[in-house]
């Protein structure tokens, strides 16, 4: 299965140098280096709404791309035949495009048609505009939503049914740093429904309680 996992490894979408989203970008990596996570989300005086949340959605997808690209080999047809975070959450797969009625589908297959469509959506210049002074469309925020949500999806994954892979890589700091920034920008912004983070409650309760 080595070609299956170096197809889900997405490449990674670089923001362009000298760009106003890559000024944000460094802006969100040097407040990330202070440690304070909650400092970190925080909208930067002066700027768009739109352009900060674009920049943190493509920093989410490349960080959780390079996770899951740390123990797809572990993440199986065999070992994750249903999409599931725990054994009370499955999820289906559509686009709404090519995938209309919901399909039940393993884990990677699934995390693959998920980072396929995410990229697609990051490389649209139409949604995600790289040029200065183009605006943002009417509908971006449901779409960054869309895409955070689904993204959230291969957290729970990873947590509910590779932790012990991510333990032995020793990565557990990072995925708990990653996790812990992605929640509180969502929770910062309200991109996300309570009802779809119920997955890791807890975790997310415990990871907000050490930072109050």
């Amino acid at each position: 299965s080595g070609s299956r996992s170096s197809k889900t490894f997405k490449p990674k979408k670089n923001i362009p140098e000298g760009s106003h989203q890559y000024e944000l970008l460094k802006h969100a990596e040097a407040t990330l280096g202070s440690g304070n996570l909650r400092q970190a989300v925080l909208l930067p005086e002066g700027e768009d709404l739109n352009e900060w949340i674009a920049v943190n959605t493509v920093d989410f997808f490349n960080q959780i791309n390079m996770l899951y690209g740390t123990i797809t080999e572990f993440c199986t047809e065999s070992s994750c035949p249903v999409m599931s975070a725990g054994p009370r959450y499955e999820y289906h797969w559509a686009d709404g495009t090519n995938i209309k009625k919901p399909i039940k589908c393993s884990a990677p297959k699934y995390i693959d048609y998920l980072m396929t469509w995410v990229q697609d959506q990051l490389d649209d210049e139409t949604l995600f505009p790289s040029k200065i002074g183009v605006p943002f469309p009417k509908n971006f925020m449901s779409v960054a939503k869309t895409i955070l949500k689904r993204l959230f999806r291969v957290y729970a994954h990873i947590y509910h049914q590779h932790f012990d892979s991510v333990m032995r890589l020793q990565e557990e700091a990072h995925l708990n740093t990653s996790f812990k920034h992605f929640i509180f920008f969502v929770q910062e912004f309200n991109l996300i429904d309570r009802r779809e983070l119920a997955p890791l409650q807890e975790l997310i309760e415990k990871l907000g309680s050490k930072d109050r």
